[in-house]
């Protein structure tokens, strides 16, 4: 696992090299988003090295870390409509069997009403460093969580975790390597917490749906 990140990180580096800084931000960052094993601070960090190494100033990385936000925004849209489409899917086909109804998802994320709070909580599981974006993301999409609410904390949340990774980055290659082994256990960890999550959270269902019946 570890030579394999090596060369990814290689390769990457190599590709960020070769294209402008501008466009690897965007297109990076909706690779990313897509591709859940690629490490969420592999672009952003490897962005932020190269443009210290450009002589950048660091206002730079704002314009960087907007249209990162950009790309993984999209990204997330789309991820969105997949998981929307998969849960219509599932409680079609399977909802029966395990005890809810495509009605009894999405009144789920009808509890998000768009208020002031759902958008700084959003905002903050969007933005921590740590946290495995595109699990949120599918949680989102699966309770068809309100899509101008879903939008708006998203882009402001990767606006920020971006340039978090860019600042990184920017500071130097130790930081950046120390940085990168020390997020990835972690990372990996919050993927597999955010699966079994979903899992338990959907056994609960069935078992209060059995219960009442």
């Amino acid at each position: 696992m570890e030579n394999i990140l090596k060369n990814l990180e290689t390769s990457i580096g190599l590709l960020a090299e070769k294209t402008p800084l501008e466009i690897f931000s965007f297109a990076g960052s909706f690779i990313e988003e897509v591709i859940a094993p690629i490490p969420s601070p592999l672009i952003m960090t490897t962005a932020g090295t190269i443009a210290h190494a450009r002589d950048h100033q660091i206002t730079y990385l704002l314009f960087l870390a907007l249209l990162a936000s950009c790309g993984k925004t999209a990204a997330s849209w789309l991820l969105y409509v997949l998981a929307d489409k998969l849960e219509d899917f599932i409680s079609s086909r399977f909802g029966k069997i395990l005890g809810f109804s495509h009605k009894d998802i999405e009144n789920i994320g009808r509890h998000f009403n768009g208020t002031l709070r759902d958008d700084i909580i959003l905002i903050a599981l969007r933005a921590i460093p740590i946290m495995p974006t595109s699990t949120v993301t599918l949680v989102c999409g699966f309770i068809k969580l309100d899509i101008r609410t879903f939008l708006r904390s998203t882009f402001i949340g990767y606006f920020i975790r971006s340039f978090i990774f860019l600042y990184i980055g920017f500071n130097g290659v130790a930081t950046y390597e120390t940085f990168i082994k020390n997020t990835e256990g972690i990372e990996s960890f919050m993927k597999m917490a955010g699966l079994v999550i979903v899992v338990v959270f959907v056994f609960f269902i069935y078992v209060i749906r059995r219960r009442r019946k």
